[in-house]
């Protein structure tokens, strides 16, 4: 099971604005206190490893997983 912090970090890169970067949705979270920067850095790094990330991009498996996630939350 995917832990709460890599699910928002994951939602909030599958709801970016296009012309938003993934250190723009960091920061954000970051701002709101959900974690600091570091964390998220380590957070983001563990979804490339495990295949939701390549590059700036959400993989497939990503973008599947962030749908489920924005369902998923939905009220």
């Amino acid at each position: 099971m995917m832990q709460l912090e890599k699910k928002v970090l994951l939602l909030g890169i599958y709801t970016k604005e296009e012309d938003e970067s993934i250190q723009d949705v960091l920061l954000k979270l970051e701002e709101t206190g959900m974690f600091t920067l570091k964390v998220a850095k380590k957070l983001l790094r563990e979804l490339k490893e495990e295949g939701y990330i390549e590059g700036s991009t959400l993989t497939l498996k990503g973008f599947d997983k962030g749908k489920e996630i924005a369902e998923a939350f939905k009220i």
